[in-house]
C-alpha cells in the first residue's frame, strides 16, 4: 500500500497536460527586471547603480540580515536604473532595470554539461557557496536554503527528504527536470546530505510520476543512503510536515519546524540548484516554468531566465487565449492571481496558469450548512469554517488559540466546501493579524 500523509487531504483533477513536454529555454528580451525580493526575509541591498557594467552571474543585490538571499544578474549588459517595479503581490518594490547586451557571463561559472560528482568542501564551504549563489526554495516558499540547512543550536538533523512531489494540479516543471537532470540532482543529494552531516536521504515521488520513480530507483542504486519512495497521489503532500509524516511517520507538533523531529525537507529544484552552485560555481539566475491551461495552445516547461517577463513566456506557449478569466502564478490551488503579466520570472515562480472564464469566477457564497468537510479535509487539522467566522468578527485571541498559525494555506478547505465560502480568503487574513501581534508581544 502507498504511503501517504494521515490527516486530511483531497485529489483534485491532476490535468499535467505538460507532462512529458521537453524543457525548452526561452529568448532573452532587450531588457530584464530584477526585484531586489525573490525570497523571504529581508530584501537586498542593490551593490550596483545606474551605468554599471553587469555579467551573467555578476551579483547585483546583497543579502541583508540572516534571513535573506543575493541577487544575481541573469544577463550580460548595462544597469539602467534601480527603480520601482510590480511584483507578483501587485505591490511596486525596489528592481535593477539591466539592458541586455549579448550574454556574456562570469569567467568563475562553469557552463559546461560535464557532470562533476566529487565534493571535497566542508560542510561549512558548501554552505557558503550555497548562500553565496542566492539559493531559496523552489517550490514556492522561497526560505533562503542556506538558513534551512543550518539547524538551530541543540538540533540535529538525522534525515533529508528531498521533496519530488510536485502535488500541486497542473504544474510539471520539477517532474520534468528530474527527468532531464537525474544525474545533478543525485549529486545535489550527495552534497546536502554533506552539508547536514546526515547518512540517509528519502526522495518521495508520487505515484502518479512512474518514470521518475523507475528512473531515480535505478539511479540510487549508486549511492549509499538513499533511497526512494512512492507515494499515494494526494494533495498536499508537498507540504512539509506533510511529507515528512508520510514518509517517517513522525508529525511536526504545531508551532513547530520540520527539524524538531530530526527532518530536512529541499524541494528537487533547490537541489539541482544546490549542485549548479557548489559543482559549477553558478548561481540561481534561472529555472524551469511550467505555462498551461486547458485553454493553453501549446503547454510546456520553459527555462527562463530570472527577470523575463511572464508575457514572453506565455507567447512561447501560443499566446493568452481569448477566453482566459484569469492568470496566477503558481498553481490552483496555492497560486496567486496576477493583475497583470507584465512582471518578471523571479527564483520562486513554478507556473504560470491561464484560467478559462467560466473557472475564474466566484460562486456566490451560501450559509455554511455545518457539514464538517473543511475539518475532515485540513491536513493540519485545524476546524477552518470557525477560524473563518474569529477572523470575520475579528477574535483574535481565539483565532491564536485554535491554530490558525498552522495553517499552510493548501485551499483544501475552500476546495471541498459545498457552499463556496471563501474559506482560506479569511484564514489568510486573519493568520496575517494573528502573526502580526504575536511579534509584537515578542517586541
Amino acid at each position: 500500500m502507498l504511503k501517504t500523509f494521515r490527516i486530511g487531504g483531497i485529489h483534485p483533477k491532476e490535468n499535467k497536460f505538460s507532462a512529458g513536454s521537453a524543457i525548452r529555454s526561452i529568448a532573452i528580451p532587450s531588457q530584464v527586471i530584477i526585484p531586489l525580493s525573490q525570497h523571504i526575509g529581508a530584501p537586498c541591498q542593490p551593490v550596483v547603480k545606474k551605468g554599471d557594467k553587469v555579467k551573467a552571474g555578476t551579483l547585483i543585490g546583497k543579502a541583508v540580515g540572516y534571513v535573506s538571499a543575493n541577487i544575481h544578474s541573469p544577463v550580460s549588459g548595462t544597469v539602467v536604473k534601480i527603480d520601482k517595479a510590480p511584483d507578483a503581490s501587485g505591490y511596486k518594490r525596489d528592481a535593477v532595470f539591466i539592458k541586455v547586451e549579448g550574454d556574456e557571463w562570469e569567467p568563475s561559472v562553469d557552463r559546461s554539461h560535464s557532470l562533476v560528482s566529487e565534493c571535497s568542501l566542508t560542510p561549512k564551504e558548501i554552505l557558503d557557496k550555497i548562500a553565496a549563489a542566492g539559493i531559496v526554495g523552489m517550490g514556492g516558499a522561497t526560505f533562503p536554503t542556506h538558513v534551512k540547512l543550518t539547524p538551530p543550536p541543540g538540533s540535529r538533523a538525522e534525515v533529508l527528504i528531498i521533496n519530488a512531489v510536485e502535488c500541486e494540479p497542473y504544474l510539471t516543471s520539477d517532474h520534468q527536470l528530474m527527468m532531464e537532470k537525474s544525474d545533478e540532482i543525485m549529486v545535489g543529494i550527495t552534497i546536502v546530505m554533506k552539508a547536514l552531516s546526515v547518512q540517509k536521504a528519502i526522495i518521495g515521488i508520487e505515484s502518479n510520476k512512474r518514470d521518475a520513480i523507475a528512473l531515480f530507483t535505478q539511479k540510487a542504486k549508486a549511492y549509499s543512503g538513499i533511497t526512494v519512495e512512492a507515494l499515494k497521489v494526494q494533495y498536499p503532500q508537498g507540504g512539509e510536515k506533510q511529507l515528512i509524516d508520510a514518509l517517517t511517520r513522525r508529525q511536526v507538533p504545531g508551532g513547530a519546524l520540520p527539524i524538531s523531529v530530526g527532518a530536512v525537507v529541499q524541494n528537487v529544484g533547490s537541489t539541482f540548484a544546490v549542485y549548479e552552485a557548489v559543482q559549477k560555481n553558478k548561481p540561481l539566475v534561472e529555472r524551469v516554468v511550467t505555462v498551461t491551461g486547458k485553454d493553453v495552445k501549446q503547454p510546456c516547461n520553459i527555462l527562463s531566465r530570472v527577470g523575463i517577463p511572464l508575457s514572453n513566456l506565455i507567447d512561447m506557449a501560443g499566446g493568452l487565449p481569448e477566453t482566459t478569466g484569469k492568470v496566477i502564478s503558481g498553481g490552483p490551488m496555492m497560486g496567486k492571481a496576477l493583475a497583470t503579466i507584465d512582471i518578471p520570472v523571479t527564483k520562486g515562480t513554478s507556473g504560470i496558469l491561464l484560467v478559462p472564464t467560466p473557472e475564474a469566477k466566484r460562486k456566490a457564497m451560501k450559509d455554511c450548512i455545518r457539514c464538517g468537510k473543511c475539518v475532515d479535509v485540513c491536513p493540519m487539522g485545524l476546524n477552518p469554517t470557525l477560524l473563518m467566522n474569529l477572523t470575520e468578527y475579528a477574535v483574535w485571541d481565539r483565532a491564536e488559540k485554535n491554530g490558525i498559525t498552522d495553517c499552510i494555506e493548501c485551499g483544501s478547505c475552500s476546495y471541498t466546501c459545498p457552499a463556496d465560502r471563501p474559506l482560506l480568503d479569511y484564514i489568510r487574513l486573519g493568520k496575517g493579524k494573528v502573526m502580526g501581534i504575536i511579534r509584537a508581544r515578542k517586541n
